[in-house]
């Protein structure tokens, strides 16, 4: 029972990545879905979060810019990040919303 996260990397500023947050072992669409991220040196923050309805949180300095959704027929929540900042450097991490199942995360570099 687990979730993975995939689709980090390094891109410039303005590029976009697409993150992907799988579920195996146990129905994803059961859960509210969070999005965190780490940057170096600071604490750990929310940055988005699905409900199974589906509706959606952002973080004030990511509105407009990352869209969450799911593929309940895939086990899958994903996050799109565009017009990626320096400042959304980290690393991220997706978990249900009772934090039972959390990943090992995923880098995302922003170069300026």
């Amino acid at each position: 029972l687990e979730v993975v996260e995939s689709g980090g990397g390094l891109v410039q500023t303005g590029g976009s990545l697409n993150l992907s947050c799988t579920a195996s072992g146990f129905a994803l669409d059961n859960y509210a879905v969070g999005w965190f991220r780490q940057a170096p040196g600071k604490e750990r923050e929310k940055v988005s979060c699905i409900s199974s309805d589906p509706e959606s949180y952002y973080v004030d300095s990511v509105k407009g810019r990352f869209t969450l959704s799911r593929d309940n027929s895939k086990n899958t929540v994903y996050l799109e990040m565009n017009n990626l900042k320096p400042d959304d450097t980290g690393v991220y991490y997706c978990s249900t919303d009772d934090y039972k199942y959390m990943g090992q995360g995923t880098q995302v570099t922003v170069s300026s």
